[in-house]
């Protein structure tokens, strides 16, 4: 029988945590007693240093019943890292792991689905939404907009999944295997090639407390995700260049012509266009080329991605 673990990454979610921690015990429960899970299957909070309340809470939890384990980060990491913290500490204790984030808007009536497949002998089982109803337009736009870039950039993912899915012990020793410093997950996972498989949901609204993804913060995890799995933004600087060095060969023999024409004076407001947008566009590839950079730096350093102060078995 599948001994099952929840990993369920925190920040400041002292809101939604008494909720969201019921409905997780309630439905490991009913499956436990209807012989789809083992009763040694566990909900683990990994607390990534919130600064509320939260790990009181999961302290709580924790010493109220035994289903419930929590760990602490030294500070916060962000999501990606506390997700990978969970999934790392936990690989060797269960035989498969379903990640999910706290406020439980992914659908936790798939997991007997995600379970099954698991059985079947999927390894890798991705929680994919099946429509963007609760999003408002803008969110949508943008949201499969992204997945259609990263896809164009050479990055692949799973189209419309984010942090929801299951990976069994041998997936997570795989993964264990990435040391990157740079986390992008969800197109992370997909690069260990064992055998997957979907099931669709729709999400549900949030039930309190605010998103810890706003606007920012996407910008941010999507740009991540493109430089972290794609060289393709350095690729098409080169294409650019060759791109603005044909242009510029144009207006060389623009700018004779005009020159032997006696009427040099009326180019000016076209050259300086040009060295504007010259300016600009070497600006934005020293940028870009710099991200690169600084990733390079920091994978270099070998630095720890998170630390765990305290485990709560």
């Amino acid at each position: 029988m599948t001994k099952l673990y929840i990993a369920v990454p925190c920040y400041n979610e002292e809101e939604v945590l008494p909720d969201s921690a019921e409905k997780l015990r309630v439905k490991l429960r009913k499956m436990m007693d209807e012989g789809k899970i083992d009763y040694d299957s566990r909900i683990v909070f990994i607390d990534d240093g919130s600064k509320d309340k939260t790990w009181e809470l999961i302290r709580g939890l924790h010493e109220t019943d035994t289903i419930f384990s929590g760990i602490k980060l030294s500070r916060n990491r962000g999501h990606q890292n506390a997700l990978m913290c969970g999934l790392m500490t936990l690989r060797e204790e269960a035989d498969a792991v379903i990640s999910i984030d706290a406020d439980l808007q992914d659908d936790i009536e798939v997991f007997d689905e995600m379970v099954q497949r698991y059985e079947e002998g999927c390894d890798v089982v991705y929680g994919v939404r099946s429509k963007r109803a609760t999003d408002t337009f803008f969110k949508r736009f943008t949201a499969e907009g992204y997945y259609k870039v990263l896809d164009k950039m050479g990055a692949k993912v799973i189209f419309n999944h984010a942090d929801f899915r299951l990976m069994s012990r041998r997936a997570l020793r795989a993964f264990a295997e990435f040391r990157e410093t740079n986390l992008f997950l969800r197109g992370m996972v997909p690069m260990i090639g064992y055998k997957s498989a979907i099931v669709t949901y729709e999400r549900s609204e949030r039930l309190a407390g605010e998103s810890k993804y706003p606007l920012k913060k996407m910008l941010a995890l999507a740009w991540e995700g493109i430089t972290s799995l794609s060289t393709k933004p350095i690729k098409l600087i080169t294409r650019l260049g060759l791109i603005i060095f044909l242009v510029s060969l144009v207006m060389l023999i623009y700018t004779l012509v005009r020159f032997f024409t006696g009427a040099t004076e009326t180019g000016w407001a076209s050259l300086a266009v040009s060295i504007w947008a010259i300016g600009g566009l070497q600006m934005m590839a020293i940028g870009i080329i710099g991200e690169y950079i600084g990733k390079i730096y920091l994978e270099t350093k070998h630095r720890p991605r998170f630390i765990v102060e305290e485990y709560l078995r």
